[in-house]
């Protein structure tokens, strides 16, 4: 076991685990969106889960991070807010915020960050960034509301966990960028019929199973 510092609370982890998840089992929470326990590289796109590591010149994000002993962290500093307040602002840009006709309404991420960072989920300082793209209805049992999703990749990892390949993936680059479905139909019959790994996992609500009442019409 390994024994660090946050906050002032002397806390104790296994040996090798993320600097995130050991606040999280410890009931230190820290705001993140693409992070998954089990994930061995995790990507650290979402830049929410910043914190203050003694012994280094700027925060770092938390997931990317592996404790070690005598470790003195601080989650709740002025620096660290200001930075999860400005990607949460960002990441609302580009978000198309509608909490009452969304299934993950009351149990979204996104709805648990803004609250935790006492921050609005409605955008002051910027102007909301519209992308012209339309619902994937193309699955057999899924369909994809791509102005919902955050790109965390929750998905994608868990469908190759689950499936050994994914039959989902990131497509796209940059402002564009979305979760698309490939490979044969025949195969998708085959592996998503009985899983929804991927919508279970979904925080904000982007994949849905059909027949769902909250899929927008095409």
């Amino acid at each position: 076991m390994v024994t660090l510092i946050v906050d002032n609370k002397e806390i104790e982890t296994q040996e090798g685990s993320t600097l995130l998840q050991a606040c999280l089992d410890n009931g230190i929470y820290i705001p993140n969106l693409c992070y998954l326990s089990g994930i061995e590289d995790p990507p650290g796109s979402c830049r929410l889960c910043f914190v203050e590591i003694e012994g280094y010149d700027q925060p770092r994000t938390s997931c990317r991070v592996r404790v070690q002993q005598g470790m003195v962290v601080r989650t709740n500093t002025e620096h660290v807010r200001r930075l999860q307040k400005t990607a949460f602002e960002l990441l609302l840009s580009t978000h198309h915020v509608d909490c009452r006709n969304c299934p993950a309404n009351k149990k979204c991420e996104l709805q648990r960050i803004a609250k935790f960072l006492h921050f609005g989920l409605k955008l002051k300082r910027l102007e909301p960034l519209e992308r012209d793209i339309e619902v994937e209805h193309e699955h057999p049992f899924l369909e994809y509301i791509p102005t919902r999703c955050v790109l965390c990749g929750k998905c994608v990892f868990v469908c190759r966990k689950r499936n050994g390949q994914p039959m989902l993936s990131f497509a796209k680059r940059g402002f564009d960028t979305v979760i698309s479905f490939f490979g044969e139909k025949d195969k998708a019959v085959d592996v998503c019929k009985e899983c929804y790994a991927c919508a279970e996992i979904c925080p904000v609500g982007a994949l849905l199973v059909k027949d769902s009442p909250n899929i927008p019409n095409p």
